[in-house]
């Protein structure tokens, strides 16, 4: 409470030398004026400083990861401070992609083919030119994986990119069929519960450098017409005003699920995490407009050591701005530089954990 009386008297002070020198319209001869004006702000700060600006929950099965992670990743202790400005989840779900930079990436293509006869594109920046790890053969390997729609282009991505280049690693992007400008071959995209397309990116980039440690990281969860209107009524699927009416006419139906109640129970994480053998973080704002609070399965999370969950207050949908002006790092990105971090220069402490 001290430090948030503090944070509220500073706020009002240097508010009010702001007022009194920068604001020329008479409000400084007002004292009612710059009376509402101060208590106005007093008590936003202090509403923000309360009730928005909150430390993230670390919901773990195992007390040996939660000590890794505290150990090697402080983000996960520390006080989200969402920017001020934006911090409720719609807008910083709809802003992020117009306030965050695209900082420059040069990516390596390549065209890999899938046994349906289709093919996936990959985009590589190998990291060559970093000292760090100079050999190519043994370098550290990043899978990203973008979410619905997304490439390689999108800002997010170029941010864990740049995030991975500073460390020395290589990074290969996974772009899903018919998204990144690749002719889509067969009538076939991609759905949430299906891990085909990927199994197979993991395989070809495991045997491209079977010495170099591998991980994966995921954002979240398009094609060409005159393949899909073969076996879907286009028009009909574009009339979809929803995600679920989407699913329903298209991707379920794609992939072979009789409901879209059978498909989302099938692509639902929950019944997934008893199974997952290896050291997974799994970042999520409360507020997220996709996946929000209640249907985060934070009991099935418990129960199994390789998992923790790391909740935020807010942060909306793949947002998480901090700053006064937040163009570049997000907190989501400097999660990611800890974790990926963490788990290349200790992974044997993880191990004996």
């Amino acid at each position: 409470m001290i430090d948030l009386l503090w944070n509220v008297n500073t706020f009002t002070r240097d508010l009010r030398v702001y007022l009194e020198n920068q604001v020329k319209i008479n409000l400084s001869g007002s004292g009612v004026g710059l009376s509402l004006v101060l208590g106005f702000g007093a008590a936003y700060i202090c509403y923000y400083l309360s009730s928005v600006a909150k430390k993230p929950q670390l919901i773990t099965g195992a007390t040996t990861l939660s000590q890794f992670l505290q150990r090697y990743c402080p983000v996960v202790t520390e006080t989200y401070y969402p920017t001020f400005w934006c911090w409720e989840a719609r807008v910083q779900t709809l802003l992020r992609p117009f306030i965050t930079a695209k900082p420059w990436v040069e990516y390596r293509n390549e065209l890999i083919k899938t046994a349906d006869g289709g093919h996936i594109s990959l985009d590589w920046n190998d990291s060559d030119d970093n000292a760090l790890y100079p050999v190519s053969a043994t370098r550290p390997t990043i899978l990203i994986l973008p979410g619905l729609t997304g490439t390689s282009k999108e800002s997010y991505i170029l941010h864990m990119v740049k995030q991975s280049e500073v460390l020395g690693y290589r990074c290969v992007v996974f772009n899903n069929r018919g998204v990144s400008g690749e002719n889509l071959l067969t009538p076939r995209t991609y759905c949430a519960a299906n891990t085909e397309d990927l199994e197979t990116v993991i395989s070809h980039v495991q045997k491209t450098f079977a010495e170099a440690p591998l991980i994966a990281a995921g954002v979240s969860m398009g094609g060409h017409r005159h393949v899909l209107e073969k076996l879907f009524d286009i028009d009909y699927v574009l009339k979809a005003k929803t995600i679920r009416e989407f699913d329903e006419r298209f991707t379920a139906v794609m992939f072979g699920y009789k409901t879209i109640a059978d498909y989302y129970r099938d692509a639902s994480p929950s019944h997934k995490l008893k199974s997952i053998e290896i050291p997974v973080l799994c970042l999520n704002a409360l507020d997220d407009v996709f996946s929000p609070g209640h249907a985060i399965p934070t009991q099935s999370a418990k129960q199994n050591p390789n998992v923790a969950l790391l909740l935020t207050a807010h942060g909306g949908h793949i947002g998480f701005l901090e700053g006064i002006f937040p163009r570049w790092a997000t907190y989501m990105d400097r999660v990611f530089k800890q974790f990926i971090q963490a788990v290349f220069e200790h992974k044997d402490e993880l191990k004996n954990a």
